[in-house]
């Protein structure tokens, strides 16, 4: 009896994806339910999890293949296999046996003579010797080893010399070979430590990227990556943005110190009461809820010829990854707490940098918030997040003099980029757009006086 294991249905306007990791090969035991493939399409990673508990088996895609929704990729089948997730269980048996083995072949060896007693005492107080410190292994003497341990130190590359034998007679075995393969090894000096050559490391490459990679080594190296679907995806929308929609941008600043004296305030006792920190992007999605209401044309998207006014405010918020930028919902903002809010952008962060995002996370959106100050950028003009219409800009806080009441001070000001799709809406909307956002973060209080 087995079970085959397939692609599972992909989201609605994908057709295929890449395999991109196994976590599981042919002969491993599998339990049900438990994830032995990702397949990385231009919207999400998907797990694959096995459809029921026995052996993997006939696996028919390699990493890096081209998968389409319901194709096999191997089956369950019944029975006990090489567990992948207990590799050293496995290995303490084998070292188990091995020790009983050697112990077997010492007692089916014939009795030693005068000398070789004489010779067992020596090594043996050699081995004391060198446990206390005082004595040390011979550069030029070859240590006792079996032939399948022999094999096991070819297969690590690992001199015999190195390795400390607990059997008789100074006999090493599997399990010391074990034991110093799972001993942490002192870091090497820097002065020891062979200069890398090349540019700075950037993010770890998938399984699909190392395979495919091109490296060329020299004075002027040069690596050739092949772009992962999503970022694929996310280019193909930039430029799709670019040349369907007529994108206009428009600034403004914003003081942040009303906003940064009441974090200071209240931040501490927030976070006791909702267990989570107090982050100022919850201040710019309730503001951002509140002008849009005032503003329903930025909150509106284009058809064709006809113009779409949503009567509920989906705002995504930019969240980057290590495969690219991705922008989950927040389903009717206006309508939650600022806690809720805080609480669901921690939750997508997470889930986003473990690739565990779903299709519902992703799709919709009427409005759009992406922050580039977190990366130290002053000023930007984002890029709209197709069909949305518009899409907001932060950027870092800095502080600058600025006049107030005739003086000048200094004020930790945030400057504000608006880009919108200029064919549905006007500057004028978008200008006052942006002003009543700014007038909703300098002054915090008005929603709750519902001005």
């Amino acid at each position: 009896m087995s079970a085959e294991i397939k692609v599972p249905t992909f989201p609605e306007s994908v057709e295929e994806g890449t395999l991109t990791t196994w976590y599981k090969k042919e002969g491993d035991s599998v339990d049900r339910d438990e994830k032995v493939a990702d397949i990385e399409t231009d919207k999400i990673v998907l797990e694959v999890s096995a459809p029921a508990a026995g052996v993997l088996k006939d696996v028919k895609v390699n990493e890096g293949d081209t998968v389409k929704p319901q194709q096999v990729l191997g089956t369950v089948a019944e029975g006990k296999g090489s567990s992948g997730g207990s590799k050293k269980a496995d290995k303490k048996k084998d070292a188990e046996s091995e020790e009983k083995e050697d112990a077997g072949k010492e007692k089916s060896k014939p009795k030693k003579s005068d000398k070789d007693d004489s010779e067992d005492k020596s090594d043996q107080q050699a081995a004391k010797e060198k446990a206390s410190g005082n004595g040390a292994k011979p550069s030029g003497g070859k240590a006792k080893v079996s032939p399948a341990v022999r094999r096991m130190l070819r297969e690590h590359d690992l001199d015999p010399a190195e390795v400390e034998g607990t059997g008789r007679g100074g006999l090493i075995t599997k399990a010391d070979v074990l034991r110093y393969l799972e001993e942490p090894k002192p870091k090497p000096k820097p002065e020891e430590a062979a200069p890398e050559p090349g540019p700075e490391p950037g993010p770890v490459p998938s399984a699909t990227e190392e395979a495919t990679a091109q490296t060329q080594s020299g004075e002027r190296p040069e690596k050739r990556v092949p772009m992962t679907r999503i970022r694929a995806r996310i280019a193909e929308r930039l430029v799709e943005a670019q040349q369907s929609a007529a994108i206009l941008s428009t600034f403004n600043e914003v003081n942040m110190q009303p906003i940064m004296d009441l974090r200071a305030l209240t931040k501490k006792d927030f976070e006791q009461k909702h267990g989570v920190k107090l982050g100022f992007m919850s201040f710019f999605v309730k503001a951002a809820a509140t002008a849009l209401k005032k503003f329903p044309i930025v909150n509106a998207t284009l058809d064709g010829t006809d113009i779409i006014y949503h009567g509920y405010y989906d705002i995504g918020v930019a969240v980057s990854t290590d495969r690219g930028l991705v922008v989950p919902i927040l389903r009717d903002a206006d309508g939650m707490s600022y806690a809720e809010i805080e609480k669901q952008i921690v939750d997508f962060a997470g889930r986003a940098r473990e690739g565990k995002l779903t299709m519902e996370d992703l799709t919709g959106g009427t409005f759009s918030i992406t922050n580039g100050g977190i990366f130290g950028s002053l000023l930007s003009t984002p890029i709209l997040n197709p069909p949305q219409s518009a899409i907001l800009g932060m950027h870092k806080i800095q502080e600058r003099p600025v006049a107030e009441n005739g003086q000048v001070v200094i004020r930790p000001v945030m400057y504000l980029a608006l880009s919108y799709d200029h064919r549905l809406i006007d500057g004028r909307d978008a200008v006052q757009f942006l002003v009543e956002l700014k007038q909703e973060l300098e002054h915090p209080g008005r929603a709750l006086l519902d001005l």
